[in-house]
């Protein structure tokens, strides 16, 4: 195997492994700094000799082997840890006849857990909880980050390296909690997920529209936690929107890259192996008796499962979906999602009663700079024959987005948009 394979080889085994190499080794020195360095220099040791001496047969076994010998090198170094490497010694005489992979996988769920949610710990930024958990649960380099956020490398690092420091500043435990931290700390997983995600759906600026290998990363997180948590509704219901929202991809695009919006798209296109998938992970997160109430992700779940099920733009069953965001507002209170009731009430009841709805909304200071509350806006006044003021609409819209591909969308609508009447 020449240098270039071998190389490549060590990174995707570094992809694969390093989420679950990092976790083993957190749990064994107390600080997930220490441990993604030991597991860096695992790697390096990686890009030394397997040229020389070959792919081994069990590279991830070899990679926890080298790491766990840099940890006690440097336990042996350090007085303060020789009761640590005694207990070391137990473990080990505990695991005789495994592989080292072998014992790591014993503890890999937990240990993946407890992980998963240190770097999504409210002590931390939001920024810098996303570029954590894609540097250290995706295996993506600090470049790639930086790279699928059009942030400059040198900006991520420091995020970074600032997390690193406040989870051990602030001594924050190797541990998934319990009790009413529980529902909030999991939250913070979901969200940053989620966040990373929708910025693969519709990047917040920059020349793409999406980008596909951001969302895909973020699919593949949601599903390592519905494999870790199988019987969270909001996991599964996480999981579930994003492989329905996911399922459009192909038809997002136009041949020559522009935006194509839901209602254009061809549905032919759309992956139905993967709604299939979806609908499936949906079923699973809904509560076994139907009485009881459903979290945000299940019913945002619920209403792309709608779309979903419709062949056609005009079988879509306008009216559920009303009723679910209905329940959405109630659960979330957020006037993002009252902006999307109006666009439901829009397509079920008309336009004139959805706008009463969007414009009850001016006043909120998220809708100031929100091009999608100017867009709607815009789309209703079109629709109600207000031409000029939905141009204002849609320009405005436009001059607020930083992706390009929605300006030129918008631009596009505010051209079309004929002055038919004018209140």
């Amino acid at each position: 195997m020449g240098h270039t394979d071998v190389r490549g080889a060590v990174e995707s085994v570094w992809r694969d492994e390093s989420a679950r190499l990092v976790a083993a080794l957190t749990r064994m020195v107390g600080d997930v700094g220490t441990a993604e360095e030991v597991a860096q220099d695992a790697l390096v040791s990686a890009l030394e000799t397997w040229p020389r001496e070959g792919t081994p047969r069990n590279p991830a076994a070899w990679l926890t082997t080298v790491a766990k010998r840099r940890i006690v090198d440097r336990w042996r170094r350090d007085a303060r840890f020789r009761d640590r490497l005694t207990e070391l010694g137990r473990e080990a005489a505990v695991h005789e006849g495994q592989n080292d992979l072998d014992a790591v996988e014993e503890d890999y769920g937990d240990d993946l857990l407890r992980l998963v949610f240190v770097c999504c710990h409210p002590v931390l930024p939001v920024a810098s909880r996303v570029a954590l958990t894609l540097r250290l649960l995706g295996g993506l380099t600090t470049g790639e980050v930086a790279r699928a956020f059009l942030l400059p490398e040198a900006t991520v690092a420091q995020r970074i390296v600032r997390a690193k420091r406040s989870l051990r500043e602030k001594e924050v435990r190797f541990e998934v909690p319990s009790g009413p931290d529980r529902d909030g700390r999991l939250s913070s997983v979901l969200a940053v997920v989620h966040l990373v995600f929708n910025e693969g759906y519709v990047a917040t600026t920059g020349p793409d529209w999406m980008r596909p290998e951001l969302a895909e990363e973020a699919l593949r997180l949601g599903r390592v936690l519905a494999r870790l948590m199988p019987h969270e509704p909001e996991v599964n219901g996480l999981l579930a929107l994003m492989e329905l929202h996911a399922s459009r991809f192909r038809a997002r695009r136009g041949p020559d890259g522009t935006p194509v919006p839901l209602e254009e798209q061809d549905r032919t296109r759309w992956d139905h192996r993967l709604i299939a998938r979806g609908l499936a992970t949906l079923e699973r997160s809904l509560p076994v008796d139907p009485r009881l109430p459903c979290g945000p992700y299940v019913l945002q779940a619920a209403i792309a499962a709608e779309h979903a099920r419709a062949r056609r733009t005009e079988d879509t069953d306008w009216s559920a979906i009303v009723d679910l965001y209905t329940a959405l507002v109630r659960a979330t209170r957020s006037p993002v999602v009252e902006l999307n009731r109006a666009v439901a009430v829009s397509m079920d009841r008309g336009p004139r009663g959805a706008l009463a709805i969007v414009d009850a909304l001016a006043d909120e200071p998220s809708m100031e700079r929100y091009p999608l509350f100017f867009a709607v806006r815009g789309d209703l006044l079109a629709r109600l024959g207000y031409g000029p003021r939905a141009r204002a609409e849609f320009e405005h819209a436009a001059a607020l987005t930083g992706n390009d591909g929605e300006r030129a969308l918008l631009q596009r609508r505010a051209r079309a948009c004929v002055p038919v009447s004018e209140a």
